[in-house]
């Protein structure tokens, strides 16, 4: 809804500078299969193809926590409208995102027919819109598509359109980061947690705050988060870090996209420094004369620099550390009543610096990395109609719910965290307020065809710089040259 979509950080990214900057270096690839569309979502539904005993089955590529629910993922599909001719087989591939993209690039440029359908992660959906690798939808279902534009998170669908605004996949759910924290360990130490779901504090404060309710607490842990040299900490957590100082990768939001090679390099301004500076204040305390003033130091282990979100997560739910930054799926462990139940706080990332204070629009505040996945259709499939009619009927609100409550995936739709029927389900529903903020402040990563280049360099020297291997102005000033240098190569 236009309303919902008008407080998204990023609306109106140029996809045409990703398209423009991706085709210069001659990438865009034309595959056979790319077919127009009929005018309308009337799409027919087959069912016979071969599959015997007159169903249609339509594979899709996904994980395995859409595999465990197999049955109860076919009956809410049928029971949104789905041909009862039609069955889905979920064929789960790896958990690290950069495996499956390189699974379905090369599935996608051998023409490979199977599976009809693909989860994509939404930072890697481009490229493939780029090489002309996934259907058109908004040739094919153009209602649906229209539908999707109109009520979904703007920030998500953004990273699902290609040239001229068309949408070449359907958000499956979108992920946002919060700051999850141990409410009663907190109120113990005698703090007021009121209006925390929907505030985000300055990180001074909360250091100050963490220190002290950890120094009060039996755990070992401050503060655990995800700071290892992986994909995650370019794309997201060190993304989130300098986003909330007013910092950027490419000195605004609007040059996210491209154009690679002609927009600015930003990452050894003082923001971005500056939140560098707060993270080995955190880890390696006040003492480090390369540590930022204000800031209350000691409250993150050594360990963080190997952790990605799992062994980050395990502390906090076992109940050894005050606060936690992650993504939903963490809420739904750690909130079960077999883990903290109620006693599990959720709030917005904190920030450096207010929006109004940030030089560049879009950025300080409670920022949140974008995450997510989408669900696009495979140009080379032979039942093209009937992938169309599951993409549609996965459209369907009760579904959306029913993966909320069962996998913890959250709702595309901006609208459905407001509603009765989200606040009502178990764990994840007593946290809807605050998912849907992070939503509204939600960054997508600078995806283009230098990223993946620069991905792995930025979190190198991030990572080493908060092990104190760099100081941080330095470490940048020499980041900017490796990112040039790529920019200018690709």
């Amino acid at each position: 809804m236009a309303d919902d979509q008008s407080t998204s950080r990023v609306s109106s990214v140029s996809r045409r500078r990703f398209v423009e900057a991706a085709g210069a270096t001659g990438t865009a690839l034309s595959l056979a299969g790319c077919t127009g569309g009929n005018g309308g979502d009337s799409t027919a539904t087959t069912t016979s193809s071969g599959d015997g005993g007159g169903k249609t089955t339509v594979q899709i590529a996904t994980d395995a926590d859409l595999k465990a629910v197999k049955s109860k993922f076919n009956k809410w599909l049928h029971n949104a409208g789905l041909s009862k001719d039609i069955e889905v087989e979920p064929i789960a591939g790896s958990d690290i995102t950069n495996k499956r993209q390189n699974k379905y690039t090369q599935w996608l440029s051998s023409g490979r027919k199977k599976p009809s359908l693909l989860m994509m992660d939404n930072g890697w959906t481009l490229p493939f819109i780029v090489r002309d690798q996934l259907l058109n939808l908004s040739k094919e279902i153009p209602d649906t598509a229209k539908m999707v534009e109109d009520e979904y998170f703007s920030a998500s669908v953004g990273t699902a359109k290609g040239p001229n605004d068309d949408l070449f996949a359907i958000p499956m759910y979108p992920d946002f980061p919060t700051m999850q924290y141990r409410k009663d360990l907190v109120q113990d130490a005698g703090y007021d947690t009121s209006g925390w779901s929907t505030s985000s504090m300055k990180w001074k404060r909360f250091s100050k705050i963490t220190a002290d309710v950890k120094k009060q607490s039996d755990v070992d842990y401050g503060f655990t988060f995800q700071f290892k040299s992986y994909a995650g900490l370019s794309c997201c957590t060190f993304n989130e870090f300098l986003s909330s100082y007013g910092g950027t990768y490419f000195g605004g939001l609007d040059n996210l996209f491209g154009p690679v090679g002609d927009r600015p390099i930003t990452v050894d301004e003082k923001p971005v420094v500056d939140s560098l500076r707060m993270l080995r204040t955190f880890v390696n305390g006040e003492s480090d004369k390369h540590g930022l003033d204000g800031v209350t130091g000691n409250i993150s282990p050594q360990s963080v620099l190997q952790w990605s979100e799992e062994p980050s997560r395990k502390p906090f739910t076992n109940g050894n550390a005050v606060m936690h930054r992650n993504w939903p799926y963490a809420v739904n462990i750690s909130g079960a009543e077999d883990a903290l139940g109620k006693d599990l706080g959720v709030m917005p990332i904190p920030h450096g610096v207010s929006p109004e204070e940030a030089k560049y629009e879009g950025t300080g505040g409670a920022t949140a990395a974008l995450g997510g996945w989408h669900t696009a259709v495979n140009p080379n499939t032979t039942k093209k109609e009937a992938a169309l009619e599951v993409l549609k009927a996965m459209t369907n609100k009760q579904v959306q719910f029913n993966l909320l409550e069962e996998i913890g995936w959250m709702p595309p739709r901006p609208s459905m965290l407001d509603s009765d029927t989200a606040k009502n389900i178990p764990i994840m529903g007593r946290y809807m307020e605050t998912f849907r903020l992070a939503g509204e402040n939600a960054i997508p990563r600078p995806v283009t065809v230098a990223w993946p280049q620069e991905r792995s360099k930025i979190a190198q020297a991030a990572n080493a710089t908060v092990s104190g291997q760099k100081p941080p102005k330095k470490a940048m000033t020499n980041l900017k040259s490796t990112i040039k240098q790529i920019e200018d190569s690709v």
